[in-house]
């Protein structure tokens, strides 16, 4: 797949760059989880400008710095002694080396240095703050480790704390993007397959490149492309979380896994783990792996215990909804049984991916400046998909969101809102809208 999006980035990246060898040394982090493209938009930014890419790959310091040796005599053309066996002396020489030229060092999966010698942080702190006033030199940083990148750069214990001159966090495409890749890919697409292309990837580009390069891009060829034998879905989400949660994670899946299933308040989650109380844990997943999100009604007030929790990624959503709730009938190699439960379950469960697909345009259209869902705290259950305040006016838009126009029923939704109106948005003209799948 071509490279896609990234426009911003990209010229943030250049300008950092123009920045760094016309003034001085910059450093950049790249953060963001795996599979968003980091790697891709390092690649992109420095192809036309002298540049050291190193991979921090689980090794030996010593054996690390041998291989790093001929990369950097390649790249830059330059003797790298061969007495240099730590990467606190290796640092040292390339930070002396821009001082007198121009060019760009990468260190992909950066958090790697917590395994091979942590000391690595410090050492490139004290030569970092030696060098950088003196040298042109672009350092770009980049992990695939979410928390411990966050802890490496934003923890006020860590030395490299403050020393980030730009942090970039990637997110999936956008609706736009999302839209543009499958018209040049399948140009006869229906609005289903965008909303399974949505619901199954979330946007995160390495899903839909497999997508894409694999011609699979309806409903039914995604559902069979992913469920299939050997397919790198199906161990996917494990991999992408163990590391995260280290030997613990078991009682993160388990959290993950009755959020993804619609067990989605405090108190539920606990009753399902056997009464273990889970709030630190809730609070982890929130601010250290940004993996969920706490929602609360729209307008309601901070302290409100009307609280829901949300898995962030649609793929993760997803992948614990089918892949880890339907181990068994992978390790059976049942993969038509998890196809067919899969599709029966899609109308359903991209009703509720349908939700959020609006609330994201909504977003990306920059005309609101509240978006959300509200409910009843107590007391009735009205409950209304979409409400969202315009910005400066008091105008708002209350939306039901149905995969079909034909279920929905006006009259109930102008119930809705004339509560809702009475409860909360008392001086708002509200504009009331049924969203299906041909207004995507």
């Amino acid at each position: 797949m071509e490279f896609y999006d990234r426009k911003s980035e990209l010229a943030e990246l250049e300008r950092i760059c123009d920045l760094s060898f016309s003034d001085h040394s910059r450093m950049t982090v790249i953060t963001g989880r795996r599979r968003i493209g980091k790697t891709s938009l390092i690649v992109k930014s420095v192809e036309n400008t002298p540049t050291v890419y190193l991979f921090v790959g689980r090794k030996n310091e010593s054996t690390l710095c041998a291989e790093f040796a001929p990369e950097i005599a390649r790249a830059l053309d330059v003797f790298v002694p061969d007495e240099i066996r730590t990467f606190r002396s290796l640092f040292r020489y390339l930070m002396e080396l821009a001082t007198r030229r121009n060019f760009n060092l990468v260190l992909d999966e950066f958090q790697e240095f917590l395994n091979i010698n942590e000391s690595v942080y410090s050492d490139m702190q004290n030569i970092w703050d030696m060098y950088r006033l003196k040298s042109k030199m672009n350092l770009i940083v980049s992990g695939s480790v979410y928390s411990l990148m966050q802890k490496i750069f934003q923890d006020k214990k860590e030395p490299l704390f403050g020393r980030a001159d730009n942090i970039i966090k990637l997110s999936a495409f956008d609706i736009a993007t999302l839209k543009g890749i499958m018209h040049d890919y399948r140009p006869e697409y229906a609005n289903d397959d965008l909303l399974a292309m949505y619901a199954f990837t979330g946007g995160i580009p390495k899903y839909v490149e497999l997508f894409c390069d694999n011609r699979m891009l309806s409903v039914d060829e995604m559902i069979k492309f992913m469920v299939r034998e050997n397919s790198s879905f199906i161990d996917e989400g494990k991999h992408l979380l163990v590391e995260e949660f280290g030997k613990n994670y078991a009682t993160y899946f388990s959290i993950l896994s009755a959020i993804s299933g619609g067990i989605n308040t405090q108190p539920e989650i606990e009753a399902t783990l056997g009464g273990k109380s889970i709030g630190g844990h809730l609070k982890r997943l929130i601010e250290d792996y940004d993996l969920i999100v706490r929602v609360r009604p729209l307008l309601a007030k901070g302290g409100t215990q009307s609280v829901r929790y949300e898995i962030e990624d649609n793929f993760l959503r997803f992948w614990f909804n089918y892949f880890d709730r339907h181990r068994s009938l992978i390790e059976i190699k049942n993969f038509v049984g998890l196809q067919t439960i899969i599709r029966e379950d899609y109308p359903t469960y991209s009703g509720r991916i349908l939700e959020r697909y609006f609330k994201q345009q909504f977003a990306e259209s920059h005309e609101y400046r509240d978006i959300g869902s509200w409910w009843e705290t107590k007391g009735s259950h009205h409950e209304i998909d979409i409400v969202a305040l315009r910005l400066g006016k008091n105008k708002a838009v209350a939306c039901e969101v149905k995969r079909q126009k034909k279920n929905f029923k006006p009259d109930l939704l102008a119930a809705k809102v004339e509560h809702l109106k009475h409860k909360v948005l008392p001086k708002y003209a509200v504009e009331m809208r049924c969203l299906s799948l041909e207004d995507m």
